[in-house]
């Protein structure tokens, strides 16, 4: 953690000056998260599809952790296996990510958005030692992990309540190094499918966001709207509770819904809110939101695209909060935020987190001058979030984390008084709703369809989500190229690969534009409809 300090009292720059980490030797999550927590202090309020509320205390979710650890010793797990999760939102999923942690294990928790091929690729690549899922989805994950090398080792779990109810009611958690896995989550590149970056328990140490940015305060009721698969969801929940929080969960029974979050606020009083650009979006279109939906807003964040100023004037006009957007990925994030004690620029995401150094450098990693593009970087081992490295590929480890910098490969400028303002993705990957979508695993999903031949995979502007993916296809010989192709190609790529990286919109063309090599040249279709929107 950094040393400690009043961020209402001191300026930007002096925060910067006086900032230090301390990180201990010893050191795991489940103990700063959970066990330090008084067994009577309301640890969360969850809230059900139907509307039945539940508040429960640290106690109760400190014994259902323990529940869980037990749970995974009697099956055998080990330290440092890998634990793989695919369930709803509850008090037992926290507790379980919890008890992972405690038992010495790594979490990998992943969306109810993948298809069959994305949960494949991350049990299977991941070795997992056990896949903990409900009922709901048994046969999806059955399926997906059906046949993958050591499916005779690997368990398949359904939790539920009776079997922790079955586990004994303590457990001592397992003492941890600092350094020691904790954490893995998958994140999509240009070429290859996804990749597993691992981070140390020490990484939830480096989220001084909720300090700096939503400033949050012991027994507050704060809301978080990402899902438990990400980086930006599982960090608001367990970083914000390492604060003190009262943690307000909403499980939905369907895609998210802005009247029913919007409700949901308003009904349980939410003070300090996580959310992200999509979300704000979808909520722009509620007529009368804060006359409906009176919430008594203290803070609110934004995290996972660029936020555009439109969101931040409505949200200001509504409920008189100025969101505050940072800026990072999973590999370390945040990089950069807006902060409650200097002034916001709309578009901008502020400046450099206190205790991180990052820079605006060129292609040969020298600064470039105030209102230049370049690229954001970070330098190595700086910060506590600084990752052990992409799981079981110390290639790419190397290629990305073995220099003087970390390269976001997202492109930026900063103006004379230090504001970073995004200008796009250095490379191709796409930006859609708050999710990071490798144009590579679209376009192999979309080849497995017998009517493409090839197929091109870029970013296309949308009003609501900023972008959506677009693939422009060659059909195959003989196959007529109809829209209702077009749509069948969009659903068997959404059913087969993921809810989220699909193609939402497939464009027929004769050929790609390649390069004398024979490489799709992406950057020519991306300007295609840049300026078909600006047209």
């Amino acid at each position: 953690m950094s040393t400690a300090h009043d961020p209402t009292t001191r300026t930007y720059e002096q925060l910067v000056a006086e900032h230090e980490w301390h990180v201990p030797e010893r050191y795991n999550i489940a103990a700063d998260v959970c066990d330090k927590h008084p067994a009577d202090k309301l640890a969360m309020v969850h809230e059900d599809p139907d509307g039945n509320v539940r508040r429960v205390a640290w106690g109760e979710l400190r014994e259902l952790a323990d529940r869980f650890a037990n749970l995974l010793v009697a099956h055998g797990v080990q330290r440092g296996d890998r634990v793989a999760f695919l369930l709803p939102p509850t008090p037992e999923t926290a507790a379980a990510f919890i008890g992972t942690w405690k038992a010495g294990a790594v979490l990998l928790s992943m969306s109810v958005l993948y298809g069959t091929e994305g949960i494949r690729h991350r049990v299977g690549d991941s070795d997992a030692a056990i896949v903990v899922t409900d009922e709901a989805h048994r046969d999806q994950i059955a399926g997906a992990i059906d046949g993958l090398p050591g499916a005779e080792d690997r368990e398949l779990l359904v939790l539920t309540p009776e079997l922790l109810a079955e586990q004994p009611a303590t457990f001592e958690t397992v003492d941890t190094s600092s350094e020691d896995p904790a954490q893995l989550y998958y994140t999509s590149g240009t070429t290859g499918l996804a990749k597993g970056i691992l981070h140390a328990h020490r990484y939830l140490l480096g989220h001084e966001e909720f300090e700096y940015c939503h400033e949050v305060r012991d027994g507050e009721r704060f809301r978080s709207m990402g899902e438990w698969a990400w980086a930006a969801g599982i960090i608001p929940l367990m970083g914000a509770w390492r604060y003190g929080v009262v943690q307000h969960v909403a499980q939905r029974r369907g895609g998210f819904d802005p009247e029913a979050e919007l409700a949901f606020l308003s009904r349980h009083e939410v003070t300090n809110v996580f959310t992200t650009p999509t979300a704000m979006r979808s909520m722009m279109a509620v007529e009368r939101a804060a006359e409906r939906y009176p919430i008594p807003l203290r803070r609110a964040c934004s995290a996972g695209e660029p936020l555009n100023p439109e969101a931040i004037r409505w949200f200001r006009e509504q409920y008189r909060v100025t969101v505050l957007d940072f800026y990072g990925l999973s590999e370390s994030y945040p990089l950069c935020a807006n902060f409650p004690f200097m002034e916001v620029r709309e578009g901008s995401m502020g400046k450099p987190m206190p205790g991180w150094e990052v820079a605006i450098l060129d292609e040969d990693e020298r600064p470039v001058p105030p209102g230049e593009r370049g690229e954001i970087c970070l330098r190595a081992h700086t910060n506590p979030t600084w990752p052990l490295g992409y799981w079981n590929n110390p290639e790419a480890t190397e290629e990305t984390f073995g220099g003087a910098w970390f390269h976001s490969k997202d492109a930026a400028r900063v103006d004379e008084d230090g504001y970073v303002w995004f200008e796009g993705r250095a490379d191709d990957v796409i930006l859609t709703a708050g999710y990071r979508v490798g144009p590579f695993e679209v376009e192999s999903a979309c080849l497995e369809h017998p009517a493409v031949a090839e197929a091109a995979v870029v970013a296309k502007p949308d009003e609501r989500r900023g972008w959506i993916v677009k693939a422009f296809v060659v059909a195959a010989a003989g196959v007529d190229a109809t829209p209702e192709l077009g749509q069948e190609i969009s659903r068997f790529v959404r059913d087969s690969h993921s809810a989220y990286a699909y193609p939402r919109e497939v464009e027929f063309v004769d050929e790609l534009p390649k390069t004398l090599t024979g490489k799709i040249r992406r950057i020519e279709l991306r300007k295609l409809e840049e300026e078909r929107a600006a047209g």
